[in-house]
Protein backbone atom coordinates (compact mmCIF):
# COMPACT_ATOMS: atom_id res chain seq x y z
CA UNK A 1 0.00 0.00 0.00
CA UNK A 2 1.36 3.29 -0.81
CA UNK A 3 2.06 5.85 1.58
CA UNK A 4 -0.81 7.99 -0.28
CA UNK A 5 -3.39 5.20 0.31
CA UNK A 6 -2.58 5.36 3.88
CA UNK A 7 -2.91 8.85 4.55
CA UNK A 8 -6.09 8.80 2.54
CA UNK A 9 -7.44 5.54 5.02
CA UNK A 10 -7.21 6.86 8.56
CA UNK A 11 -7.19 3.77 11.27
CA UNK A 12 -9.99 2.65 12.86
CA UNK A 13 -11.35 4.36 16.35
CA UNK A 14 -11.39 1.89 19.30
CA UNK A 15 -14.60 0.91 20.13
CA UNK A 16 -16.38 2.90 23.29
CA UNK A 17 -18.17 -0.29 24.83
CA UNK A 18 -14.65 -2.35 25.18
CA UNK A 19 -13.22 -0.01 26.49
CA UNK A 20 -15.54 0.61 29.03
CA UNK A 21 -15.97 -2.70 29.74
CA UNK A 22 -12.60 -3.20 30.44
CA UNK A 23 -12.47 -0.43 32.84
CA UNK A 24 -15.27 -1.84 34.88
CA UNK A 25 -13.67 -5.14 34.60
CA UNK A 26 -12.34 -5.46 38.29
CA UNK A 27 -15.98 -4.77 39.59
CA UNK A 28 -18.17 -7.39 37.98
CA UNK A 29 -17.22 -9.98 40.31
CA UNK A 30 -18.40 -7.94 43.27
CA UNK A 31 -21.66 -8.51 45.00
CA UNK A 32 -24.38 -6.08 44.81
CA UNK A 33 -25.64 -4.04 48.09
CA UNK A 34 -28.54 -5.48 49.77
CA UNK A 35 -31.58 -3.28 49.06
CA UNK A 36 -32.40 -0.64 51.92
CA UNK A 37 -35.76 -1.99 54.51
CA UNK A 38 -38.91 -0.09 53.26
CA UNK A 39 -39.98 0.19 57.39
CA UNK A 40 -37.86 1.60 60.24
CA UNK A 41 -37.02 -0.98 62.56
CA UNK A 42 -36.25 1.48 65.52
CA UNK A 43 -39.60 3.40 64.79
CA UNK A 44 -40.91 4.52 68.15
CA UNK A 45 -43.78 2.37 70.32
CA UNK A 46 -47.31 2.73 69.79
CA UNK A 47 -49.82 1.68 72.42
CA UNK A 48 -51.80 -1.12 71.60
CA UNK A 49 -55.09 -3.09 73.46
CA UNK A 50 -54.46 -6.44 72.93
CA UNK A 51 -57.22 -9.20 73.70
CA UNK A 52 -55.87 -10.37 77.09
CA UNK A 53 -55.02 -14.18 77.47
CA UNK A 54 -58.29 -16.58 77.97
CA UNK A 55 -57.48 -17.15 81.83
CA UNK A 56 -58.29 -13.49 82.41
CA UNK A 57 -61.31 -13.25 80.07
CA UNK A 58 -62.70 -16.29 82.18
CA UNK A 59 -61.80 -14.85 85.03
CA UNK A 60 -64.20 -11.89 84.03
CA UNK A 61 -67.11 -14.10 83.20
CA UNK A 62 -66.67 -15.49 86.47
CA UNK A 63 -67.03 -12.41 88.34
CA UNK A 64 -69.60 -11.05 86.15
CA UNK A 65 -71.69 -14.43 87.22
CA UNK A 66 -71.15 -13.80 90.55
CA UNK A 67 -72.06 -10.26 90.87
CA UNK A 68 -75.34 -11.75 88.64
CA UNK A 69 -75.75 -13.95 92.01
CA UNK A 70 -74.97 -11.27 94.28
CA UNK A 71 -77.57 -8.79 93.00
CA UNK A 72 -79.75 -11.31 93.03
CA UNK A 73 -79.19 -12.40 96.66
CA UNK A 74 -79.57 -8.98 97.62
CA UNK A 75 -83.13 -8.49 96.09
CA UNK A 76 -83.71 -11.50 97.67
CA UNK A 77 -83.26 -10.68 101.05
CA UNK A 78 -84.69 -7.34 100.59
CA UNK A 79 -88.31 -8.79 99.26
CA UNK A 80 -88.64 -11.50 102.32
CA UNK A 81 -87.43 -8.86 104.65
CA UNK A 82 -91.12 -8.44 106.26
CA UNK A 83 -91.35 -12.20 106.77
CA UNK A 84 -87.56 -12.19 108.05
CA UNK A 85 -87.80 -9.68 110.61
CA UNK A 86 -89.75 -11.55 113.13
CA UNK A 87 -87.35 -14.33 113.50
CA UNK A 88 -84.47 -12.37 113.26
CA UNK A 89 -86.32 -11.05 116.72
CA UNK A 90 -87.00 -14.52 118.26
CA UNK A 91 -83.13 -15.76 117.36
CA UNK A 92 -82.27 -12.07 119.38
CA UNK A 93 -84.83 -13.18 122.04
CA UNK A 94 -82.27 -16.39 122.39
CA UNK A 95 -79.15 -14.69 122.93
CA UNK A 96 -80.07 -11.59 125.12
CA UNK A 97 -83.61 -12.51 126.81
CA UNK A 98 -85.53 -10.28 129.45
CA UNK A 99 -85.34 -7.03 127.25
CA UNK A 100 -88.36 -5.36 125.78
CA UNK A 101 -90.19 -5.99 122.77
CA UNK A 102 -88.70 -2.72 121.17
CA UNK A 103 -85.37 -3.65 122.09
CA UNK A 104 -85.80 -7.14 120.02
CA UNK A 105 -87.35 -4.93 116.84
CA UNK A 106 -84.66 -2.68 116.90
CA UNK A 107 -82.07 -5.43 117.01
CA UNK A 108 -83.82 -7.08 114.27
CA UNK A 109 -84.01 -4.42 112.21
CA UNK A 110 -80.01 -3.34 112.52
CA UNK A 111 -78.88 -6.90 111.67
CA UNK A 112 -81.13 -7.01 108.84
CA UNK A 113 -79.89 -3.59 107.22
CA UNK A 114 -76.31 -4.47 108.37
CA UNK A 115 -76.51 -7.30 106.67
CA UNK A 116 -78.14 -6.42 103.59
CA UNK A 117 -75.64 -3.11 102.92
CA UNK A 118 -72.46 -5.53 103.58
CA UNK A 119 -73.69 -7.69 100.61
CA UNK A 120 -74.68 -4.05 98.26
CA UNK A 121 -71.70 -2.63 99.71
CA UNK A 122 -68.82 -6.02 98.87
CA UNK A 123 -70.77 -6.24 95.27
CA UNK A 124 -70.10 -2.90 94.10
CA UNK A 125 -66.68 -2.95 95.36
CA UNK A 126 -66.27 -5.91 93.72
CA UNK A 127 -67.04 -4.38 90.62
CA UNK A 128 -64.80 -1.50 90.95
CA UNK A 129 -61.93 -4.00 91.97
CA UNK A 130 -62.75 -5.57 88.36
CA UNK A 131 -62.58 -2.17 86.66
CA UNK A 132 -59.46 -1.92 87.88
CA UNK A 133 -58.04 -5.39 87.44
CA UNK A 134 -59.11 -5.27 83.97
CA UNK A 135 -56.99 -2.00 83.79
CA UNK A 136 -54.26 -3.81 84.89
CA UNK A 137 -53.62 -1.91 88.38
CA UNK A 138 -51.43 -3.43 90.86
CA UNK A 139 -52.00 -5.56 94.10
CA UNK A 140 -55.68 -5.45 93.15
CA UNK A 141 -56.07 -9.45 93.52
CA UNK A 142 -55.60 -8.66 96.99
CA UNK A 143 -58.30 -6.45 97.37
CA UNK A 144 -60.32 -9.00 95.62
CA UNK A 145 -58.94 -11.54 98.04
CA UNK A 146 -60.11 -9.98 100.76
CA UNK A 147 -63.66 -9.65 99.77
CA UNK A 148 -63.85 -12.90 99.05
CA UNK A 149 -63.28 -13.47 102.37
CA UNK A 150 -65.78 -10.82 104.31
CA UNK A 151 -67.88 -12.46 101.05
CA UNK A 152 -66.95 -16.00 103.41
CA UNK A 153 -67.62 -14.40 106.53
CA UNK A 154 -71.28 -13.83 106.08
CA UNK A 155 -71.66 -17.36 104.88
CA UNK A 156 -70.61 -18.97 108.12
CA UNK A 157 -72.59 -16.24 110.39
CA UNK A 158 -75.82 -16.03 107.66
CA UNK A 159 -77.55 -18.98 109.82
CA UNK A 160 -77.25 -17.29 112.69
CA UNK A 161 -78.52 -13.49 111.42
CA UNK A 162 -80.42 -14.37 108.16
CA UNK A 163 -80.52 -17.66 106.70
CA UNK A 164 -83.68 -18.44 109.01
CA UNK A 165 -86.81 -20.12 108.09
CA UNK A 166 -87.93 -21.86 105.16
CA UNK A 167 -87.83 -18.46 103.42
CA UNK A 168 -84.35 -17.53 104.65
CA UNK A 169 -83.02 -20.90 103.99
CA UNK A 170 -81.86 -20.39 100.62
CA UNK A 171 -79.64 -17.36 101.31
CA UNK A 172 -76.71 -19.98 102.91
CA UNK A 173 -76.75 -21.82 99.23
CA UNK A 174 -76.78 -18.55 97.34
CA UNK A 175 -73.98 -17.11 99.31
CA UNK A 176 -71.77 -19.93 99.04
CA UNK A 177 -72.43 -20.06 95.64
CA UNK A 178 -71.75 -16.20 94.98
CA UNK A 179 -68.28 -17.29 96.96
CA UNK A 180 -67.37 -20.21 94.84
CA UNK A 181 -67.30 -18.03 92.01
CA UNK A 182 -65.52 -15.39 93.48
CA UNK A 183 -62.76 -17.94 94.60
CA UNK A 184 -62.95 -19.35 90.94
CA UNK A 185 -62.02 -15.95 89.51
CA UNK A 186 -59.13 -15.41 91.27
CA UNK A 187 -57.60 -18.59 90.91
CA UNK A 188 -58.15 -18.16 86.90
CA UNK A 189 -56.51 -14.31 87.12
CA UNK A 190 -53.31 -16.14 89.05
CA UNK A 191 -52.56 -18.50 86.49
CA UNK A 192 -49.21 -18.05 84.41
CA UNK A 193 -50.41 -16.28 81.37
CA UNK A 194 -52.58 -14.68 83.76
CA UNK A 195 -49.80 -13.00 85.78
CA UNK A 196 -47.74 -12.31 82.55
CA UNK A 197 -50.85 -10.12 81.40
CA UNK A 198 -50.93 -7.89 84.81
CA UNK A 199 -47.31 -7.57 84.66
CA UNK A 200 -47.06 -6.26 81.29
CA UNK A 201 -49.17 -2.88 82.30
CA UNK A 202 -49.07 -2.23 78.80
CA UNK A 203 -49.01 -3.68 74.87
CA UNK A 204 -46.91 -1.78 72.08
CA UNK A 205 -45.76 -2.54 68.87
CA UNK A 206 -43.32 -0.87 66.52
CA UNK A 207 -45.20 1.67 64.68
CA UNK A 208 -44.51 1.56 60.63
CA UNK A 209 -42.27 4.10 59.25
CA UNK A 210 -44.25 7.14 58.69
CA UNK A 211 -47.12 6.27 60.40
CA UNK A 212 -46.29 9.32 62.90
CA UNK A 213 -45.99 11.70 60.19
CA UNK A 214 -49.50 10.53 58.83
CA UNK A 215 -51.04 11.76 61.90
CA UNK A 216 -49.84 15.13 61.61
Amino acid sequence: MTDAARRADPPAAPRTGDAAGGAFAPYRSRELPARPPLTNLNAAPVMVKATPPFSIRFSQFLWIASFALGGFTAVYLFVIRKDLLPLITESAKTVTPGRSEQTYETAADIVFWVVFGALVGLLLLQITLLVSFMGRRPNVRWWQLLTFALLALLVVLSPEWVALGAQGEPLQPLLAAQAALVLLALLCSILPRGIAWSARRIDVRRAPEGSGRDGL
